[in-house]
């Protein structure tokens, strides 16, 4: 038997010349990519720092199979699900409604990569890839299916991208400009060197730590199966980066990455934002959502860009100042319109909120005067008052809630495009949108469905049959039943 690095480079870098048709044929440029670098140097030069053989790969990935089903098991005969706080649950909804089927276009996207790329080991770990993505979404397909008889809203896993629900727009807007709309150089920078590299493969470290601490052990034992995929194909992309700045195409790369990096950012800010400051209970929180975010997202990201001969986003500072206000401002706007979403939100609890002026502290000046409004509403039993009667404006690159830092402070930005105004949270949603109109002009998020008529009838019921919501208990609502204002009352 030879040792594994003896024969690990002639398996996976098998490369072969085309006798009897051309090179386009086998790469056409609009599906493998247009680039100026012959095929010779993908070859020569692609080396992925991840390896693995199919042997290992298949073991591997049916022992953590194994592990999952066991501890999901477990949990549900010892009934775990019913002892989690309500609020905490309300995350997994938001995960699992937002995330399997995405998963399994990343699995499309994989796919792509393993026929259309133009080195032999980039393929093979593409392929692994791809059936990494395909076991990603079956679990997270497997395990709310097991509780839709608790709460329907679970069935919004395999629901959600089927509706034109806000949330879902905005998300198959990201997915599908990063997943299926792409050729496989764009996948490999777009896919697995920024979204899984920059940010999910340690989005999954921290939510399976959070959940160890607040007592889920199964879904904590879940991301953690998930992440060490994650660990394996992210690494994908890595190999790309070194190749591009070497031979001329550091540009295109710079560029695709600033593109992705600020979208990644809206959508994680929500996802992950939202749940790590307002959602776990405050004497598990183990870091802020910004503490997170520099210690494990800025820190890696910048070593990682200047190690490979790269620059930061030209947006950066505009970046890091909206750690300090972006998520909190989607919270206030998910709670005022959680009839529109398929899971729970809450407001800040009086010891919660020491925690976020402690971790954020201008954040009582900022967002104090708002919650205040909604807890002196909740506590003199008008909920109603905590509901927007209206739409709100969503931006038209990133498809969600237009937000502000505070009251008074605007950022909104526009632009006329072929007779058509559009309207951006941001600076750089703005530029994202201008690199490429031809790819942006033509969607059209809830708002614009609204203003155009699609929508009827043009009442806040019609949007909700719209969006997908048939029955009351299919909508968001109070994670903990408004108990936390009403603490207020008592101090």
């Amino acid at each position: 038997m030879l040792k594994r690095e003896e024969w690990y480079d002639l398996a996976t870098r098998l490369d072969w010349d085309f006798s009897y048709v051309s090179e386009e044929e086998v790469f056409p440029p609009d599906i493998a990519g247009k680039t100026s670098i012959p095929r010779e140097i993908w070859v020569k030069e692609y080396d992925a720092p991840y390896k693995v053989t199919y042997r290992e790969y298949v073991k591997n990935q049916r022992d953590k199979d194994m592990r999952v089903l066991a501890v999901k098991d477990a949990a549900q005969r010892g009934n775990l699900f019913e002892r989690l706080d309500r609020a905490l649950k309300s995350n997994w909804l938001f995960h699992y409604g937002g995330v399997p089927l995405a998963e399994y276009q990343a699995g499309v996207a994989e796919a792509r990569m393993a026929r259309f790329r133009r080195a032999g080991e980039w393929r093979n770990l593409a392929t692994f890839g791809c059936m990494d993505e395909i076991r990603h979404a079956q679990l997270q397909l497997l395990v709310p299916h097991s509780y839709v008889k608790r709460d329907p809203r679970y069935a919004w896993a395999h629901k959600t991208m089927f509706t034109e629900e806000w949330g879902s727009i905005a998300l198959r807007r990201f997915f599908d400009d990063q997943f299926v709309s792409t050729d496989a150089i764009e996948t490999s920078i777009q896919l697995t060197f920024l979204f899984e590299t920059a940010f999910t493969n340690l989005q999954f470290i921290a939510m399976a730590n959070q959940s160890y601490a607040s007592g889920d052990y199964e879904f904590g034992n879940l991301v953690q199966s998930i992440q060490t995929d994650e660990a394996r194909h992210a690494q994908i992309g890595v190999g790309v980066a070194p190749i591009m700045v070497k031979h001329g195409e550091k540009e295109k790369f710079q560029k695709m990455v600033d593109k992705m990096f600020w979208t990644t950012w809206r959508v994680f800010c929500v996802l992950v934002g939202c749940t790590m400051d307002y959602q776990i209970p405050v004497e598990e929180r183990q870091m802020s959502f910004k503490e997170f975010m520099e210690e494990w997202i800025i820190a890696q990201f910048e070593r990682l860009m200047y190690d490979l001969g790269y620059e930061l986003p030209w947006y950066w500072d505009i970046f890091l100042e909206e750690l300090n206000y972006q998520h909190h401002a989607f919270q206030i706007g998910l709670y005022c319109w959680r009839p529109t979403i398929w899971f729970d939100r809450k407001g800040p609890s009086p010891k919660e909120r020491e925690w976020l002026n402690e971790k954020y502290p201008d954040w009582d000046e900022k967002f104090g005067p708002i919650w205040d409004v909604i807890i002196e509403n909740i506590n003199n039993g008008k909920i109603d008052k905590t509901l927007s009667p209206d739409l709100v404006l969503l931006c038209n690159t990133c498809n969600l809630p237009i937000c502000f830092p505070h009251p008074g402070e605007t950022q909104l930005h526009t632009l006329t495009y072929n007779g058509r105004k559009y309207f951006f949270c941001s600076e750089p949603c703005k530029w994202i949108f201008e690199q490429e109109p031809e790819k942006f002009a033509g969607q059209k998020t809830l708002f614009d469905r609204f203003l155009a008529g699609e929508i009827q009838p043009p009442t806040i019921e019609g949007v909700m049959k719209y969006m997908g919501f048939e029955h009351p208990e299919e909508m968001g609502d109070d994670s903990w039943n408004y108990e936390w204002a009403r603490m207020y009352a008592k101090t």
